[in-house]
């Protein structure tokens, strides 16, 4: 079905460089095509050039073991913007969401299960059978968090208010200025919405632990845990860091058809997202062409970008280019040498780009049976059709595991969050078998005690895995036909993540709005006229959410036609 898009056959290279493009788009991940589509949409002629051979980035449905379709990287949906959805027509386009429920599922070791979801009896019904007073506090908790949300929603859909660059027109200037004041004047109003008390909460999520702001809410220490894995997923960091509890927040901005904080699975794995939000950009004007690596950015000596150069030395010119990339692979790898300022390199260079994630796609011929439900028949049940939580029953398990990667070591009982898409979706799976998703954490990029290109290595340690699996499901282990590894390395060299970070970059609050990627540039202008970021590495961050993508490519729009 990727076929659909172009490769860098001879008649398609001759077709991008015998014209000036209005733009050129630097990768084919969920971000790129979604700035691609909005630029096509006002009228500009716009390219896609994706390294590999298949479009989506981060967010591809691949077929590594025959008759089982992996989502290889990124593996749920709640983030992508509605608005998104609505403006580009997605289910028109082919994107089906198969909502979970229940969401959750955290087995523990000895005989006890949490199953929790958007039925809020069921929630109360669970959590007291660990402790009345969070049953009772839940939902409290929950709807201070969609309130913070909803304070967040125009800060994700807006381009940071930053000082202007770059565009010396007088309407330009008003028009930023007016832009600028409709902003802080919208934020004025949420805060006094939300009143002191509500605001000094909010700063207290921001910028506390999430363990402390758990402690502050619940009692029952598999609660705790099950929520802490959302402040500590795709990080370095422990729920113990200061600023994790922003964490809480970012996994809660995300809806499936306006239920908010609910995660679905996509028919036809994440890659169908990739491919519905290509086929609208192709739909709109754009040209998507895979096989087509940049090497260069092609730029003059007063510091404008005029267009690509490919791996195979073909040129590619344009008025202006946005790169999907990581920003240390913009900046580090595609710039040539000399020509940034020294601080914005520096802060580009020095930026945390590290990982300790690894994800594992599984192959398996039957369900696995959880020894804590006791139910003993092959059907689905609804302990799988949420993310289930293994070697999460406390926060201080998930510490120890973190403490493990901070010596240098992959942890000796990984943090496991285990999915099971086959379940909804019968598209990806043969009859009877099912694909399972393991994102596990924590695994340094450089582990002390051997190397990711070792293959016994990488197999002890995905055994260590399903070792840990057993002890709540046990026979895991032999239910495994085949599986996919991506440690930290494999994530940056096959998907392009620098350091095998999914989101581009550490999502900090000393990352995070007027701080992403770097202090002076969040609006996705850079210090060279004509480049712009459209990727997570941008405003406002990580996750297939595609805020990035369609913002950069509204500033790209408001600076091409004024």
């Amino acid at each position: 079905m990727w076929r659909s898009f172009c490769s860098t056959t001879n008649a398609a290279t001759l077709a991008l460089k015998n014209k000036k493009w209005d733009a050129l788009v630097i990768g084919g991940g969920h971000n790129g095509l979604t700035a691609a589509a909005y630029l096509a949409q006002s009228g500009l002629s716009v390219a896609v050039l994706e390294r590999r051979h298949l479009i989506g980035g981060a967010a591809v449905t691949e077929e590594l073991i025959p008759g089982f379709k992996f989502s290889r990287c990124s593996y749920l949906q709640s983030l992508l913007r509605p608005s998104i959805i609505r403006d580009l027509e997605l289910h028109r386009h082919g994107l089906k969401l198969l909502k979970r429920s229940p969401s959750s599922f955290t087995p523990c070791l000895d005989g006890r299960y949490l199953l929790l979801g958007p039925d809020a009896d069921l929630n109360h019904s669970e959590i007291s059978k660990f402790s009345e007073r969070d049953a009772d506090a839940y939902p409290r908790y929950e709807n201070q968090l969609e309130k913070f949300c909803k304070f967040m929603d125009p800060l994700i859909d807006s381009s940071p208010p930053e000082a202007h660059h770059g565009v010396s027109s007088f309407n330009s200037r008003l028009k930023h200025k007016l832009q600028k004041s409709e902003f802080l004047a919208h934020c004025l109003h949420q805060s006094v919405s939300m009143g002191q008390q509500g605001l000094v909460d909010f700063m207290d999520l921001l910028l506390s632990p999430a363990s402390k702001v758990l402690n502050n809410w619940f009692e029952s220490e598999v609660l705790k845990a099950t929520l802490a894995t959302d402040a500590v997923i795709g990080t370095t960091a422990s729920a113990h860091t200061p600023g994790s509890g922003y964490a809480l927040l970012h996994h809660m901005m995300g809806e499936t058809d306006g239920d908010r904080g609910i995660w679905s699975y996509v028919e036809g794995g994440m890659g169908s997202v990739s491919l519905a939000i290509g086929k609208a950009a192709q739909e709109a004007g754009a040209t998507i062409v895979t096989d087509a690596e940049v090497s260069k950015l092609m730029i003059e000596d007063s510091g404008t970008v005029t267009g690509v150069i490919l791996a195979d030395g073909t040129q590619i010119h344009s008025s202006v280019v946005l790169s999907n990339a990581t920003v240390y692979k913009t900046f580090m790898e595609l710039v040539p040498e000399n020509v940034l300022p020294e601080d914005f390199y520096r802060a580009v260079k020095h930026s945390d780009y590290s990982s300790a994630t690894t994800k594992i796609n599984l192959a398996v011929d039957k369900l696995p049976q959880f020894q804590c439900c006791n139910i003993d028949y092959p059907e689905a049940g609804p302990q799988h059709m949420g993310t289930i939580h293994i070697g999460s029953e406390s926060i201080e398990e998930i510490e120890s595991a973190c403490q493990d990667a901070r010596n240098g070591l992959p942890s000796r009982r990984p943090v496991i969050e285990m999915t099971i898409p086959s379940v909804l979706d019968k598209t990806i799976s043969p009859p009877g078998k099912h694909v399972i998703n393991l994102f596990v954490q924590f695994t340094p990029y450089k582990p002390n005690d051997g190397s990711w290109e070792d293959t016994a290595y990488r197999e002890s340690f995905a055994q260590r895995c399903f070792n840990l699996i057993d002890e709540y499901a046990p026979g895991f282990s032999s239910s495994v036909i085949g599986y996919d590894m991506l440690a930290p390395p494999d994530l940056e060299r096959i998907i392009g993540l620098t350091g095998g970070n999914i989101f581009h970059g550490a999502m900090g609050l000393d990352s995070l709005f007027l701080m992403r990627p770097v202090k002076g540039w969040s609006n996705y202008r850079t210090p060279l006229r004509g480049l712009y970021l459209c990727g997570s590495g941008a405003h406002p961050g990580g996750g297939v959410m595609g805020a990035p993508g369609r913002n950069a490519a509204r500033v790209v729009i408001d600076d091409i036609k004024g």
